[in-house]
């Protein structure tokens, strides 16, 4: 009897390990269907806290709750075979202690068998990264512009635009990858400041909106689909999906209203013996004559 083994998931060290190699690959993932897709060409999938907006139409990630990401991050896990899960921790589920960290991304790790959790912030949640590292959850930082912060930021708004800002930004990054994090986004910072980021930590820097130079890229699937109406600067349509759906829908749509669909190989005729005796009716009924 042969055995099936499924291929090995690619675990935090494998991303660590990537550093100043071949380039680390990553997409958002919301749903069993896409997860499946994208496990065959990417190294780690992310549950990102951004389908909130996209997937439920919240207008921040700011309101999601931690069921939603349970959620999500089991169909994620249960659609892919091989690349690394990795969920985020939405707002208010770390930020409080290191030990509420832990209870809520302990629970995130054993409802969805992911493979690590993201936490957004620098030198405020280097503490708590390394509380929940030296507890056996890896962590995924995340710096720059973060959209959980954007009622303090003020909005989606590029980070490193002027000089003065770079040493804070360094330092985040600097303080999460002492603290034990294995990868960090860098996310709507200036390029140059990306490169020298990238240069100066020894964990994989992962771009979105930042620069080539990065370790890897991730992007939200839907806008480099062609999904999303509207997407940031930094995104390149890949796809011109969203388009598809349209044309698809409006064809559907038509041929229901003038009655071409379904045809006839669309619908379920009667077995054996039934069609014969209901073709054998047909057949013998005698046509309807008109009195004169």
């Amino acid at each position: 009897m042969s055995i099936h083994v499924n291929p090995r998931r690619v675990t935090a060290p494998d991303i660590a390990a990537r550093k100043g190699g071949a380039p680390i690959v990553a997409l958002t993932s919301y749903h069993a269907h896409t997860a499946a897709i994208a496990d065959k060409h990417c190294d780690f999938l992310l549950v990102g806290d951004s389908l909130g907006m996209v997937m439920h139409g919240y207008e921040t990630t700011v309101p999601v709750p931690l069921e939603l990401m349970v959620m999500h991050g089991r169909a994620v896990v249960r659609g892919s075979k091989r690349a690394l899960v990795v969920v985020d921790m939405p707002f208010g589920t770390y930020e409080e202690s290191p030990s509420m960290a832990f209870r809520n991304a302990a629970r995130v790790m054993k409802e969805t068998d992911c493979g690590a959790v993201k936490l957004e912030g620098g030198r405020r949640t280097a503490e708590t990264t390394r509380y929940l590292v030296e507890r056996g959850i890896p962590v995924m930082a995340h710096i720059g512009m973060t959209p959980q912060s954007i009622n303090v930021l003020g909005g989606f708004k590029t980070q490193g635009r002027s000089r003065d800002q770079w040493e804070a930004i360094e330092e985040d990054a600097r303080l999460v990858a002492e603290a034990g994090a294995f990868a960090v986004v860098l996310e709507a910072i200036t390029a140059p400041l990306a490169e020298r980021i990238t240069k100066a930590i020894p964990i994989p820097t992962i771009g979105i909106g930042a620069s080539a130079g990065c370790d890897g890229q991730i992007l939200v699937m839907e806008d480099m689909l062609g999904i999303s109406p509207d997407v940031p600067k930094f995104v390149k349509k890949f796809g011109a999906i969203g388009k598809a759906i349209d044309d698809a829908i409006a064809d559907y749509a038509a041929e229901v209203r003038a009655r071409t669909f379904p045809k006839a190989e669309h619908t379920y005729a009667l077995k054996g013996n039934e069609a014969s005796d209901k073709a054998s009716e047909q057949a013998t009924k005698k046509p309807k004559t008109s009195s004169t």
